[in-house]
């Protein structure tokens, strides 16, 4: 008797333990899940200023001049496994101020909660490494990949 008691407690425990299990395609992830869509580039600021324009692919014989303006550059789109990753980069003086994700997957919650840390960590650390030698996101390796492959061809255009 003890035994067949026990059974059915196991079982009842079991399925309630299942069924408050929470996915992460579940609405309550979605909703609850509040992510930046498009990652802040962690380039200095100052009051007042301006972020550089968005619509400006340039490429030209060399870096930028420490006297010119921010220039801008794309990089060619990645096709990664969960989806296309695009990156632009901002260059004056010949430095990178700025690289942020002009297009990357964003389909699900969980693309969303992936990107949304993933994202400002390989914006922060393209600035301080002036390169495409960073490396990738545990957690994001894919998003990670499509962005060092896009990054780097950003870099080949500004002639970095």
């Amino acid at each position: 008797m003890r035994r067949i008691v026990f059974a059915i407690m196991s079982t009842i425990t079991v399925v309630v333990l299942l069924f408050s299990y929470h996915t992460s395609t579940s609405s309550v992830m979605v909703v609850g899940s509040p992510v930046v869509q498009r990652p802040v580039s962690p380039g200095p600021t100052s009051p007042g200023s301006t972020s550089p324009p968005l619509s400006s692919n340039k490429s030209g014989p060399g870096p930028a001049t420490s006297k010119s303006s921010p220039a801008t550059f794309t990089g060619n789109a990645a096709d990664t496994r969960w989806g296309t990753v695009q990156v632009r980069i901002t260059v004056q003086g010949g430095k990178i101020t700025a690289s942020e994700a002009v297009q990357y997957p964003q389909n699900n919650g969980r693309d969303a909660e992936i990107n949304g840390f993933a994202l400002p960590v390989l914006a922060q650390e393209v600035v301080q490494k002036q390169s495409a030698s960073i490396d990738t996101v545990s957690g994001a390796t894919v998003t990670s990949d499509g962005y060092l492959q896009s990054l780097q061809s950003a870099i080949d255009q500004a002639h970095l």
